[in-house]
């Protein structure tokens, strides 16, 4: 017999889906991992989605609710495209206001509602929960003051608030609980996707061993520093660079891929964006997975790169900088790392990988999922 519908409020679309709305798809990724746990403890799930449209012609799609299987929905307002400034915020009030309407007429005393952080919707939360009085677990995934810290006071106050008024948490690792739960509310620990893959091709067999760096390619998180790796790796190594970014970032990304390329004997590629099973078939044929965040960022103390589980879950190797949030994560003897950030130690770490005796990193991704489905109903 079916639980309680749990709602989860967030930015999220499905990867497929047919028109482009504001979402992070390693966010989404994540998300859905903690969705199919709640299934799997007997919750359906309803993610309510404050996703606008961001075609760039105009355009107008009804609210609608989808069922992506028996277990979870995705309800999307009412939205539209369009460059006009006037229309853009008109459209970012609508989403406020609709989703601020939602929850005060479809949530009651006590019920747990999950909100992923942001800052874009905190007041309308806040406000709801005060009228409605739910129960509100906070999923955070990092702090954003450490990520761009604030031109006002104000916006640290609003994030603290954030904080103090959640009932329960989601941590992606065990420093942010002991950093932002001093009281010791209800929180359970999920690091980012655990939701296994299994393999549905084989790996590249030409002769070269093949490492992907996959995410964001803003520069605080290391993707420039990985294609720089490749000019002190030998010849049968072949680095590839997929992800997202702003236009600056990509166009900036793309051109250390060219200098880089001219004088490496190593062999680098730029693939852009990937999603779905074209990500996971692209990924599954490499041979190593590249972690290479800047450790100077303060969001790096304790945020955890989204990108090592997906690596693992994929079966690959993990290469990573030596930081305390991933040092002291129980998947920690299954990665390698480096110490300093620099090129010439990544390509070092990446040539001392053992790919004759590989981790079976799926297994150890298995464990963790089945650990956080027994955790769950401690906050719920």
């Amino acid at each position: 017999m079916k639980k309680a519908e749990i709602k989860y409020i967030s930015y999220f679309d499905f990867w497929d889906a047919d028109i482009a709305r504001n979402h992070v798809s390693a966010c989404t990724n994540k998300m859905e991992s903690v969705c199919k746990s709640l299934n799997d403890n007997g919750y359906d799930v309803k993610i309510i989605s404050m996703s606008e449209i961001t075609e760039k012609k105009f355009m107008f799609r009804r609210g609608h609710t989808i069922t992506r299987h028996p277990g979870l929905k995705l309800k999307l307002f009412a939205s539209w495209g369009g460059k006009n400034a006037l229309l853009r915020r008109t459209k970012i009030l609508w989403h406020l206001f609709v989703m601020w309407f939602y929850l005060v007429i479809n949530t009651k005393k006590g019920e747990p509602v999950i909100v992923y952080h942001s800052l874009g919707y905190f007041s309308i939360i806040k406000w709801a929960k005060y009228l409605r009085k739910f129960k509100l677990i906070l999923e955070v995934e990092e702090i954003y003051q450490d990520v761009a810290p604030p031109k006002y006071a104000l916006m640290t106050k609003i994030e603290t608030e954030i904080f103090s008024l959640a009932d329960a948490f989601i941590f992606p690792t065990e420093l942010l609980n002991k950093k932002l739960n001093p009281f010791g509310k209800p929180a359970v620990i999920i690091y980012g996707t655990y939701l296994v893959e299994p393999q549905v091709v084989e790996k590249w067999t030409d002769g070269r061993v093949h490492v992907v760096y996959a995410g964001t390619f803003d520069p605080r998180k290391g993707g420039a520093v990985a294609v720089a790796a490749a000019a002190f790796l030998p010849e049968n190594y072949h680095i590839h660079i997929c992800g997202f970014g702003t236009e600056d970032d990509t166009r900036s990304i793309k051109k250390i891929v060219d200098d880089t390329a001219v004088h490496s004997r190593a062999k680098i590629t730029f693939h852009g964006l990937l999603k779905g099973r074209e990500y996971i078939e692209f990924i599954q044929r490499c041979h190593i997975g590249l972690s290479t965040q800047d450790p100077s960022a303060a969001f790096n103390a304790t945020s955890f790169p989204s990108k090592i589980l997906s690596y693992m879950a994929n079966g690959l190797e993990v290469v990573s900088i030596d930081i305390p949030a991933i040092r002291e994560a129980s998947i920690s003897s299954n990665i390698h790392f480096y110490s300093e950030q620099t090129p010439e130690q990544i390509a070092e770490a990446i040539t001392a990988v053992d790919l004759s005796h590989p981790h079976d990193n799926r297994a150890l991704i298995a464990s963790l999922s089945e650990k956080f489905i027994n955790d769950l109903p401690s906050i719920l």
